[in-house]
């Protein structure tokens, strides 16, 4: 079958999200809502996909590359939004699949299956349909004799269907597949004689049963294709779900997450087999983490990458670059551009920003490391500080291979430590440091003896 053509009907913008935001943007586990929509359609081979938005035009720009951004120029319904989208329906070969975009757990699954069969049925219309315990306020599936679908009943208020409706359990999902020209046809026929003087799109199926045109329907038993987003509440439902789908496919693949009720992960993200989330771990933005790696507990990475059997603990990490077998941990913070090259380590209480430091490479606790070129086999002592910042500008420090500082050892850049050098303990280093030499930079010592006693003496002294 040619591939179809999906029209994601995205015009209204939800007020009761009490956002500046408009609905379409909200945020759902890294991806905008509409984006759940359009990537289900791309998915499943959507020969073109054209967005039904609002004369506002709030999704100019937000939309991936070749997705044809369509307006509806009053709020008419449904079948006033697909028409807003047929003048980039003429060259449609294949069928019409149209969704709500703000129903965003549609899966490419359900598309395809969708696809074919109204495909082999060769109907003009075929419905997506669900059977609900409770089918409140959900249009009814209206069936003939044979099977075939009659009409959609909707049961938004009293009057508009009767008993016998009413206790039909199938209801319309809001997932449809049409034939271009049927549809275009049945569009333009489309009344508005109802209470709100809308388009409904339903009543197109109703126009063509009326035309002898057969119309199908396709039952699904996930009724997670109802949901649609109105409010902060229904956008938390199906965060809730979306994440527990994005959790279960990396478990499928061969993470473990020992905790998915803590644990949050972005769609973007991907996690390679053998590797152990950790309870209460958060996964965010395009982060990519290797095989045979453990990450958590309590950790947060964004938009990082992290390579083999990486070991990362109680840490939060940004926009950096963890290489294979290297350790983070706990409570370290690497900021944007740090790497830490193969088998280095970054410990407790260590902070790293737009620093690479080298392979084996050890900066165990307590340290700032900002601006820093450090090559391998370093070790840097407790509390070793690059002093970056002038008040004006920031500088580099450069500290070599197999380098030892002590602890409590301050570089201020712009310095360059050579190779094999070490520092001081206490020491604040403001000049190069030679190859193999030893840096002290501190005052001498001076001990006064007895002052103890003196202060006691020059205490008791004072009058009361």
């Amino acid at each position: 079958m040619t591939a179809p053509t999906v029209v994601i009907l995205a015009a209204g913008q939800g007020t009761r999200m009490r956002s500046r935001t408009p609905k379409m943007l909200h945020d759902i586990c890294g991806r905008p809502m509409i984006d759940w929509t359009v990537a289900a359609a791309l998915e499943a081979g959507a020969a073109k996909v054209v967005v039904v938005g609002s004369p506002d035009r709030v999704l100019d720009g937000r939309l991936p590359d070749g997705v044809v951004l369509a307006v509806q120029p009053e709020p008419n319904g449904t079948g006033g939004a697909v028409l807003a989208a047929v003048p980039d329906l003429d060259d449609a070969g294949g069928p019409v699949v149209i969704v709500n975009g703000d129903a965003p757990l549609v899966t490419p699954d359900a598309l395809r299956a969708l696809v074919d069969a109204h495909g082999a049925a060769g109907a003009a219309a075929t419905l997506v349909t669900t059977v609900l315990d409770d089918p409140s306020g959900y249009g009814r599936i209206v069936r003939d004799a044979d099977g075939g679908v009659e009409r959609v009943v909707e049961t938004k208020r009293p009057g508009d269907a009767t008993p016998e409706q009413l206790a039909i359990a199938e209801v319309n999902v809001g997932v449809y597949a049409f034939e271009s020209a049927g549809l275009i046809d049945a569009l333009g026929r489309i009344g508005t004689d109802n209470a709100q003087g809308e388009l409904y799109l339903p009543v197109a199926v109703e126009i063509l049963r009326g035309d002898g045109a057969s119309v199908g329907a396709l039952a699904m038993d996930d009724p997670s294709l109802l949901f649609g987003v109105n409010d902060r509440v229904e956008l938390a439902r199906v965060r809730r779900i979306a994440q527990q789908r994005i959790l279960d496919a990396h478990m499928r693949a061969g993470v473990t997450i020992v905790a998915p009720e803590t644990t949050v992960v972005d769609v973007g993200v991907r996690i390679g087999a053998d590797s152990v989330i950790e309870p209460s771990t958060f996964l965010r933005g395009t982060t990519t983490i290797g095989e045979r790696c453990t990450v958590g507990p309590l950790t947060t990475v964004i938009d990082a990458t992290i390579g083999d059997e990486v070991s990362v603990v109680h840490s939060y990490l940004q926009e950096c670059e963890i290489r294979a077998g290297a350790t983070v941990g706990p409570f370290a913070y690497l900021r944007p551009g740090a790497l830490l090259r193969e088998g280095s380590k970054a410990g407790t209480f260590v902070e790293i920003k737009n620093s690479d430091i080298g392979e084996g490479t050890k900066v165990p606790h307590l340290s700032y490391v900002g601006d820093a070129d450090v090559g391998p086999g370093t070790n840097l002592g407790a509390a070793t500080i690059t002093a970056n910042y002038d008040g004006q500008r920031k500088h580099r420090t450069t500290i070599g291979a197999n380098v030892r500082t002590s602890v409590d050892t301050t570089l201020v850049a712009p310095v360059t430590v050579g190779d094999e050098a070490y520092t001081g303990a206490g020491s604040v280093v403001t000049e190069d440091v030679p190859a193999g030499a030893l840096a002290i930079a501190r005052a001498r010592q001076t001990n006064i003896d007895d002052y103890a006693a003196r202060r006691r003496d020059r205490k008791d002294s004072q009058p009361s």
